[in-house]
């Protein structure tokens, strides 16, 4: 059995997908972008502010489903210039603060939109 999660609080979905997936007691969100789920348009500033909004969309559709960053195990990171690596990561550290999830970030070749960065994350919502 399998749930779809969505939040008004993150971006709606911009193609066929949906913002998350709950399934046997994981939810696999779908990759956030920096967009203002307000007014639906790209955000302001270079990675570091993209990088926040990311986080703060992923944290929205998380919660939606009934998990926090600290339920989250695995996320994926493609950013379009590797170079920006360590200002995202200073960033992305903020959110992950004790126990950070495994990671594997990935240069690519465009992201939608024009943006410089995107996530996604697999989360557990087992309580142990």
């Amino acid at each position: 059995m399998r749930e779809i999660i969505s939040s008004i609080e993150a971006p709606g979905a911009i193609g066929p997908y949906s913002q998350a997936v709950k399934a046997s007691g994981l939810i696999f969100c779908s990759g956030q972008i920096p967009l203002d789920p307000a007014t639906g348009k790209v955000v302001d500033g270079g990675i570091e502010e993209q990088t926040e909004r990311v986080l703060i969309n992923l944290k929205a559709v998380l919660s939606a489903g009934g998990a926090s960053v600290d339920q989250v195990l695995k996320t994926t990171v493609y950013m379009v210039d590797l170079s920006e690596f360590p200002r995202m990561n200073a960033v992305y550290a903020k959110h992950f603060p004790a126990s950070p999830p495994a990671r594997a970030t990935v240069q690519v070749s465009g992201l939608p939109l024009g943006v410089r960065v995107e996530i996604d994350a697999v989360a557990s919502i087992v309580v142990s």
